[in-house]
């Protein structure tokens, strides 16, 4: 079943073509990695999805409905969260606290909304960080408190850009346990833009690239690093497709 549909989504920028009729579905239950070379279109994208940009024409369902002309707080609400390349928590308040403003928007209740956000705080193994300042915490714990307060707003489907983008490599493993416990535990669908293909190979069940604003591949992951295309317009001839690396574990 296709939980998000896009049909020939473009978006132009004055002379600028960002986003040239892009269409592909997200299958509930699947993790989709979206890869490119930087501007390929794959953030506008997520802005589009997400109600900050509006397209210049196409369409954009969530579960049959239509998102094109709605809010970024509509769309939430219908249930699809989100992450930011750029992660920017509230940094005079707590852990806690950061996660308690996402949560406070369907239970305006305090006390509600901190046991919740306690829970969520525990899926992220964040829970012993949650009366420490946000602006003490490292990269890699801001990238999962953002995780934290995405979750908090209850979605179905969640947009995950550059999760692992400028965090110790030692901390990518346990990111990528999350992401994996995020779709087989919380039973989320994902979308995740990643530029480290050891890592996009690992997690998705699909991958789609973009190239110029354009969809070059759509398949599986072992499938579109061998597609000419997609070596020629982002990985390069030398790249060799990890052996150990045999997609997502259930």
């Amino acid at each position: 079943m296709a939980l998000l549909t896009l049909d020939r989504v473009t978006k132009r920028f004055g002379g600028l073509l960002a986003n040239n009729s892009v269409s592909f579905e997200v299958i509930e239950g699947e993790i989709l990695g979206l890869i490119g070379p930087n501007g390929a279109g794959k953030s506008t994208l997520f802005e589009q999805i997400t109600g900050f940009y509006p397209p210049t024409s196409g369409r954009i369902e969530f579960e049959g409905h239509s998102l094109v002309g709605l809010r970024p707080d509509q769309v939430n609400r219908l249930g699809i969260g989100r992450t930011f390349q750029k992660v920017k928590p509230f940094l005079g308040m707590t852990v806690i606290e950061n996660v308690m403003v996402a949560a406070m928007q369907y239970d305006p209740d305090p006390v509600k909304a901190r046991r919740d956000a306690r829970g969520f705080l525990e899926i992220v193994d964040l829970a012993d960080k949650g009366d420490a300042g946000a602006r003490a915490l490292s990269i890699g714990e801001r990238k999962r408190l953002e995780m934290a307060r995405a979750m908090a707003t209850k979605p179905r489907l969640l947009l995950l850009d550059e999760v692992t983008g400028g965090v110790d490599q030692r901390t990518i493993p346990t990111l990528l346990q999350l992401i994996s416990r995020l779709r087989n535990e919380q039973g989320l669908t994902l979308v995740v833009i990643e530029h480290n293909m050891r890592v996009i190979m690992s997690i998705s069940d699909r991958i789609v690239a973009l190239h110029l604003g354009e969809v070059i591949a759509d398949g599986r992951p072992a499938d579109v690093v061998k597609s000419p295309r997609v070596i020629e317009a982002y990985l390069g001839d030398s790249f060799v497709v990890p052996a150990t690396e045999s997609g997502p574990r259930r």
